[in-house]
């Protein structure tokens, strides 16, 4: 139990690490991020005003994000690590959090996206953007428990 613990605990870090430099302004799909945000029709000032303005809540939006992504990692990492020892190869054990993430993450962001009040061209961009996300952090959460396993 000690085990599949640890590995929660790093695949949130794994998360937190992908999600910084996934949504970083350096990268296409950090600066598409920006725009569904709206901070494209800011100007430079507005934008120094919101980035200060939201400095004091940084802390807590890390917390929260850092439990959130302890969910997701813990149901990565139970399934892989419960599957191997059960018997089942890597190569089974992965399509668990990967059918998971087809069946629940793409239709969950999908329906955000959807219902979204934002320029359709712009909406699919966040949407194929969200999803793999989340695929990258799911699969390399799923290799660091296999390794582990």
């Amino acid at each position: 139990m000690l085990t599949i613990i640890l590995l929660t605990i790093a695949g949130s870090i794994i998360a937190a690490v992908v999600g910084t430099l996934w949504y970083s302004n350096k990268t296409p799909m950090g600066r598409a991020h920006m725009r569904y945000l709206g901070f494209d029709k800011l100007t430079d000032q507005e934008k120094k005003q919101k980035m200060e303005a939201g400095k004091s809540m940084m802390p807590k939006m890390y917390a929260l994000q850092f439990v959130l992504s302890l969910l997701m990692s813990f149901a990565v990492v139970f399934v892989i690590f419960e599957s191997i020892h059960n018997g089942l190869p890597f190569s089974v054990a992965v399509a668990f959090p990967i059918f998971t993430w087809l069946c629940y993450v793409v239709s969950v962001v999908g329906t955000n996206v959807l219902w979204s009040n934002c320029d359709r061209a712009l909406a699919w961009k966040k949407f194929f953007s969200d999803i793999f996300y989340y695929l990258v952090v799911i699969l390399l959460i799923s290799l660091l428990s296999g390794l582990f396993a």
